[in-house]
């Protein structure tokens, strides 16, 4: 799972403690808006920066354009174990 980055190393385990939903097979438990008891142990995969977008902005008969580039920085999770 790729979520915004994240401060850790690759191997480091996270603890997500603000879970909006679980399921387990028909049991179905929903936050208003998170679940107290709920919690997930992830450990960090991937720390990595994703694909260049390019922004470019134009103003016709103007001579004005700008071309600019961003690539976002991401934190790649495996999950490890979810309790409810």
């Amino acid at each position: 799972m790729r979520v915004e980055k994240l401060d850790g190393n690759v191997g480091d385990v996270v603890n997500l403690n603000e879970v909006l939903m679980v399921v387990d097979g028909d049991d179905v438990k929903i936050g208003q808006p998170v679940l107290e008891s709920a919690k997930v142990v992830a450990k960090i995969a991937e720390q990595g920066r994703a694909k260049k977008i390019i922004v470019f902005k134009k103003k016709r008969r103007k001579g004005y354009q700008v071309k600019r580039g961003h690539r976002q920085s991401f934190t790649a999770l495996m999950i490890e174990e979810i309790s409810a």
